[in-house]
């Protein structure tokens, strides 16, 4: 048993966690939703949104004979959207290709759309009891400061250098109780910053500790200014019905459906007459009504609200139906699609309106 597994597994049976939904009753389809779902996201974020899903979709059965826009809906305020694609058409291919059981190798877990090297570990340690590392951000985090590994992990080099380190360390036996761990001891006690290195039971052995230099490991990404970019989103009203958008697969908010946006307002009355055929007049205007954060820019939203009249509505239906793209919905069947989260909270704010006869 190496040193770290010796010092860590007696500090997992009394500190670890065994409480979170994911433990409760494991199969392989539980631990790769929690562990798709913690990707990029805190463990008190992914909790409900879990519970919620799980309950929506108990079994891959049910995830795979689900539409894409009912799974969208229960992910919507996760972020990262293709995630929740990719679960869906993993799910499809267990299914139809797998007899509903997931792949017993890592290899063929690897061939599924959104699970890698240490998603696959995940579930093969955690769930099948099997001999399979992992490299979380957690475990990143720690054998990074355990051995100072220099340079960004998001370099090929260090990349390869951490799952060296990670295969090397990984026990044969008690496996998923040391990937648990692990992931528990980067989460708990070897924070981003601030690490609690008085209570961390690998401190005597811990390069970064022992020398005071926790703070320089991990290496950060290379900083890069941020992009800003700013769009007008698009409400148009009539009666109780606005009209949306469903956005392409590929790129922010991927399958979710959105008030369409324009990049520049005097753009409106061409894109009313190319995507509905007939232009209406701006009722109001809102140019500072929310900014939010995607990985790699910084998004700036105005509002731009229409109240159109009964033609507008009449003219759209034809090009609505043909283009599948947009669609008439009324306010309170909103809650039946999936939304991106700022898309959501401008809505909420905004009361319905009775339309122009």
């Amino acid at each position: 048993m190496s040193d770290i597994s010796r010092l860590l597994l007696p500090w997992f049976e009394l500190h670890g966690r065994k409480n979170l939904p994911w433990q409760q009753q494991v199969t392989p389809y539980s631990v790769w939703l929690s562990e798709i779902m913690l990707q990029q996201t805190q463990v008190a974020t992914v909790i409900p949104y879990f519970n919620k899903f799980l309950n929506a979709f108990p079994n891959v059965k049910d995830l795979a004979e689900a539409q894409l826009d009912q799974v969208l809906k229960y992910w919507a305020g996760l972020g990262y959207y293709a995630r929740a694609r990719n679960l869906h058409k993993t799910a499809q291919i267990i299914h139809h290709e797998f007899d509903g059981l997931f792949p017993d190798s890592q290899e063929k877990l690897m061939t599924l759309p959104g699970i890698g090297q240490s998603t696959s570990g995940a579930i093969l340690s955690l769930a099948l009891g099997r001999h399979a590392a992992i490299l979380d951000g957690n475990v990143k985090r720690v054998l990074s400061r355990l051995y100072q590994v220099d340079g960004w992990y998001g370099q090929t080099a260090v990349s390869k250098k951490l799952w060296m380190l990670a295969e090397q360390q990984t026990p044969a036996k008690q496996t998923a109780f040391y990937n648990q761990a692990m992931m528990d001891l980067g989460s708990m006690i070897c924070k981003r910053s601030r690490p609690d290195c008085e209570r961390c039971p690998l401190n005597k052995i811990c390069k970064s500790c022992l020398e005071s230099t926790q703070a320089q490991f991990p290496v950060s990404k290379p900083k890069k200014n941020r992009p800003h970019k700013h769009r007008w989103f698009l409400l148009h009203r009539f009666a109780n019905k606005l009209l949306l958008e469903h956005r392409p697969e590929q790129g922010i908010w991927g399958g979710l459906w959105s008030l369409p946006e324009i990049e520049k307002l005097d753009a409106l009355p061409d894109w009313q007459v190319r995507q509905v055929g007939q232009c209406a007049e701006i009722n109001s205007l809102n140019e500072k009504i929310l900014k939010h954060q995607f990985s790699h820019f910084d998004l700036s939203i105005s509002l731009v609200e229409v109240i159109v009249p009964q033609s507008f509505v009449t003219s759209t239906h034809s090009r609505v139906s043909d283009s599948n793209r947009l669609k008439w919905v009324e306010w309170d069947e909103l809650e039946n699609h999936g939304l991106p989260a700022p898309v959501e909270k401008i809505l909420s704010s905004q009361q319905p309106t009775a339309g122009v006869s």
